[in-house]
């Protein structure tokens, strides 16, 4: 799973471009969701594990936290076109949160050994989900219970986390075939 071992990738353009890309793939993957209450179910963390994965743990997260930053700013780049600093303190926040860290945990992780393998590496992302679904749910359990929170903010999202997971994996897989994220 490491793939930014291309020299051309690790020049300081090729970072911020990859930066640049994966902040807006986040944006666009914000917009593809199933509408639920109180949490939407998207494609965000798809983009923000593939982030971790292709550009490693710092600056996968790095891309993440420019998304926010940008969402922050008032940018339509969360689900349903929104954006601006309230959705840092709603029902979403936790999940936020979560995002550059699992970003990061992907990207340094999947440089070990251990996660070489598809199957090692699918557990590696169903993992990362499990982080943000973790950190969201709890935040979430903050403002409407336990119970609520767990019945409205994860469960429902496992089976999604899942396929998720084997698409990154399979994307990933895809990129590295590529010449810009070749291992060298």
């Amino acid at each position: 799973m490491a793939l930014m071992t291309n020299a051309k990738w690790q020049t300081p353009m090729g970072r911020l471009i990859g930066v640049a890309g994966f902040a807006a793939l986040m944006a666009v993957c914000a917009q593809v969701t199933v509408p639920m209450v109180p949490v939407p179910m998207t494609l965000q963390t798809f983009a923000v594990l593939l982030a971790g994965a292709v550009l490693g743990g710092p600056w996968g997260a790095v891309a993440v936290l420019v998304y926010l930053a940008l969402a922050a700013l008032g940018l339509p780049v969360l689900s349903d076109g929104s954006g601006g600093v309230s959705r840092f303190v709603g029902p979403t926040a936790g999940y936020l949160v979560a995002f550059p860290l699992a970003a990061l945990a992907v990207g340094t992780l999947a440089r070990r050994p251990a996660f070489a393998g598809p199957v090692a590496a699918v557990g590696l992302m169903i993992g990362a989900h499990l982080l943000i679904l973790g950190l969201g749910t709890a935040w979430l359990a903050t403002r409407i219970g336990s119970g609520p929170a767990v019945a409205a903010g994860l469960t429902p999202f496992l089976i999604g986390a899942g396929v998720k997971s084997i698409a990154v994996v399979a994307c990933a897989a895809a990129l590295r075939r590529t010449a810009t994220f070749r291992r060298g």
